[in-house]
């Protein structure tokens, strides 16, 4: 028992360093946005004032971890061997529900998995306990500390409005005084704002934060407690008074702000979130230490009433470790870049490619919120509504349009920056003192959110895409809940009945989800670069530039194009279901690199120098014939996909063998044409281009013998409707392609008579 005790406690540090590392990777952005976002301070020094903020928050969480010892159950109505089954199975749950988040970039609230996690476990041991028993299921709720667990859940629900609601006021008076040109009123305005930004954040990190610390004895905590008005009076005023200093110094004090903000939210962060990685594993510490005070004690029946006693403090060094790995994560994790691209485009104050689609519900509030404004504009004086209008003039975004995109350019001010840390880690800091474990994703990503429909940056060209990402965001949360939930009952489950043998098993199944996480998102990072590279409209500047770039596109298009075109048409002949549907993803994911180089033409135009600007004609048209070449391969493959899903008849033998003729044809012709591309040779582009009349012909041609058989032998219409459709679309590729050579002879010409 012992040996075996010994090998869960291993086994749970590990686990706690793997969660750790896989929370840090989905939080990050929770404390890092805005700083990033506003591009106020090098990259460097953010990370480097996260990292502190980190290494001293952590040693803040100590009264935090009471709620993986107590908050959510009832100790005293379980066993020693339930308790370690509990913690194992939450362990395991949420190591890999955050890690397939991350992969998806979607940033998730490490709280609800923790106590939902916690939650499903209880209570899957809990019905096992009483179907073994008594049978008495009455006796269920007891085994769940519902007031505690009740009041978690409700704050963090509570927190989303609130920290909306609280960050679009803060941001929407912050604006009003200062305006998008606040360079001027720094010197006075700012010197205020300054003094209640700097107070407010010391007062909830420092004095709020002082109940959760250990090694704080409590005549400092009551003597503090006694004195709160006062101390956050004095701290104002002292506050304002370095700020004065700091303008006078010539020095921006939103730098400072932003820097002391980032500091604050990454202490906030894992004064409050630490407990979610390492609760779990410090309780399972605990409740051995517990057990084994107690020689001959018998697993299954000796409870774990001491659990819930407040005397249990986790060790500082346990929480500066742990600290000490996160800071290490947070400057090594690709996955954690991957979830800060998400919320960096919601809070974008610009136009630009948007990362989620528009649904119904998202255009139906944006229009109901636009007939709101229509309504309140027809209602309001036109001088007041003039006059706010003007507050929220943007200059310099309107500067930045007309100019070269730079990937330098801040996505929003220093003003927004300035309140999401400021708001964010006061409201954090509030539920940490308060010992709720407020989902500082929950309450950062509203306030982000908040803030950005304050200061107007859902304008109309992006806000039903703004407000679909949110909604997918928070729908993200609920899944987390129920996944959560799910996941955990399973675990339990399965390790309650199947021990050490069950524990093993999941072990390497959690390997084994990691290691193929780990590498599928490695594969996804080096083809978004790879695009980047060959499709960076930023960078496409000359005339030389496009024909390469162009080129080398094409050439990518017609080598997939024909792939895709193959695969259908071999798949529907084998009718392989599997194989078509598979290649529909494949197509899908081309056509959505195509959208993706579609939806950057804005910038591309942009950024081409004056002599080019004839070529962004050639690259655009270019663009459009390969979409439509990929549609047809898609309208190709879907129709092949409902026959063969159907059940429908096959190919006659005669027809398969027509239909991979034209396929062999179309292989060799899309063959020279990828190759002419590729090596930016087009001499020969006439003799190519000639062939197009032979492989339509021929297409014709079994155009006219298939009529002949529908008038003679054929009896199925729909055989007959897919064999139409088949090579109709397969027409229209080619001259799609047609259209495509021409196009690039033209331009050639052109660029010929221009050198």
């Amino acid at each position: 028992m012992e040996n075996y005790l010994y090998l869960v406690l291993i086994t749970l540090a590990v686990l706690a360093i793997i969660d750790l590392m896989v929370g840090v990777s989905n939080d990050a952005v929770n404390f890092l946005n805005s700083a990033i976002g506003s591009k106020a301070i090098p990259f460097k020094s953010i990370m480097i004032i996260a990292s502190l903020g980190i290494l001293f928050g952590s040693v803040f969480s100590s009264g935090m971890m009471e709620i993986a010892r107590s908050g959510i159950y009832v100790p005293s109505k379980f066993s020693f061997d339930d308790v370690i089954t509990i913690f194992l199975a939450v362990m395991i749950t949420d190591i890999i529900l955050l890690d397939v988040f991350n992969y998806f970039g979607l940033p998730t609230s490490t709280t609800v998995s923790i106590v939902f996690e916690l939650l499903g476990a209880a209570i899957c041991l809990a019905i096992y306990n009483i179907a073994i028993k008594d049978g008495d299921w009455s006796s269920l709720a007891s085994y769940i500390n519902t007031e505690k667990a009740s009041e978690i859940v409700y704050s963090i629900l509570l927190s989303v409005v609130i920290s909306f609601s609280v960050g679009m006021a803060v941001q929407y008076i912050s604006r009003l005084l200062f305006t998008f040109q606040f360079e001027n009123k720094l010197k006075t305005i700012g010197v205020f704002f300054g003094g209640i930004a700097m107070a407010f954040i010391s007062y909830f990190i420092l004095i709020k934060g002082l109940k959760g610390v250990s090694f704080i004895g409590s005549e400092v905590k009551d003597w503090v407690q006694t004195h709160e008005l006062m101390l956050l009076a004095g701290s104002f005023v002292v506050f304002t008074i370095i700020s004065y200093i700091i303008n006078l110094l010539g020095y921006n004090i939103l730098k400072v702000i932003i820097g002391i903000g980032t500091f604050a939210l990454a202490l906030s962060f894992a004064g409050n979130d630490l407990v979610n990685f390492i609760g779990v594993p410090v309780a399972a510490v605990q409740s051995v230490e517990i057990f084994q005070s107690i020689p001959g004690a018998n697993p299954d029946t000796f409870t774990m009433d001491a659990l819930a006693s407040s005397e249990i403090m986790a060790p500082t060094w346990i929480l500066l470790c742990a600290g000490i790995i996160m800071v290490i994560t947070l400057w090594t994790s690709k996955k954690a870049k991957t979830v800060i691209e998400t919320e960096m485009s919601l809070s974008n104050q610009g136009d630009g490619t948007e990362k989620f689609k528009s649904n119904m519900l998202s255009r139906s509030i944006v229009r109901g919120f636009i007939k709101i404004g229509s309504g309140l504009s027809y209602l309001m004086p036109r001088t007041l509504q003039a006059s706010l209008d003007k507050k929220f003039e943007n200059p310099l975004l309107n500067a930045h349009r007309k100019k070269k995109k730079s990937k330098d350019e801040p996505m929003f001010d220093m003003i927004r920056a300035s309140v999401n840390l400021m708001v964010a880690s006061s409201l954090i800091a509030l539920g940490t003192s308060m010992k709720l474990p407020l989902s500082t994703t929950y309450v950062t990503f509203m306030v982000a959110m908040g803030t950005a429909f304050a200061d107007r940056a859902w304008g109309r060209e992006s806000a039903v895409y703004r407000v679909s990402g949110v909604f997918h965001v928070i729908g993200g949360w609920f899944v987390t809940a129920g996944c959560a939930f799910l996941g955990a009952v399973i675990f339990a489950f399965f390790l309650k009945i199947g021990g050490i043998v069950t524990f093993v098993i999941s072990l390497i199944v959690l390997a084994l989800l990691l290691y193929r996480n780990a590498k599928s998102h490695d594969r996804k990072i080096k083809a978004k670069a790879l695009q980047e590279l060959n499709l960076e409209k930023g960078d496409i500047i000359g005339l030389q530039q496009v024909i390469e770039t162009s080129a080398q596109q094409i050439s990518e298009t017609f080598s997939k194009t024909n792939l895709f075109f193959k695969e259908s048409v071999d798949s529907l002949i084998k009718e392989d279901l599997d194989g078509l549907t598979n290649n529909k993803k494949l197509i899908k994911k081309l056509q959505n690199d195509l959208n993706s180089t579609n939806n950057a033409m804005y910038d591309y135009i942009r950024n081409l120098d004056d002599n080019s600007v004839k070529g962004s004609r050639y690259y655009i048209i270019s663009l459009g014939y390969q979409q439509d070449m990929v549609e047809n391969v898609a309208v190709i493959n879907s129709n092949a996909l409902s026959h063969v899903d159907n059940n429908h008849k096959p190919l006659k033998i005669s027809q398969a063998k027509d239909l991979k003729y034209v396929v062999e044809r179309i292989a060799e012709w899309f063959s020279k044409i990828n190759m002419t591309y590729k090596r930016l040779d087009f001499s020969k582009i006439d003799e190519i281009i000639k062939e197009r009349e032979e492989i339509q012909e021929y297409i014709n041609n079994l155009l006219d013998k298939q009529i002949d058989r529908i008038r003679t032998s054929e009896n199925s219409p729909k055989n007959s409707r897919l064999y139409f459709s088949i090579l109709l679309e397969t027409n229209e590729l080619i001259s799609s392609t047609f259209k495509l050579m021409r196009l690039h002879k033209e331009f050639d010409s052109f660029r010929r008579r221009n050198a």
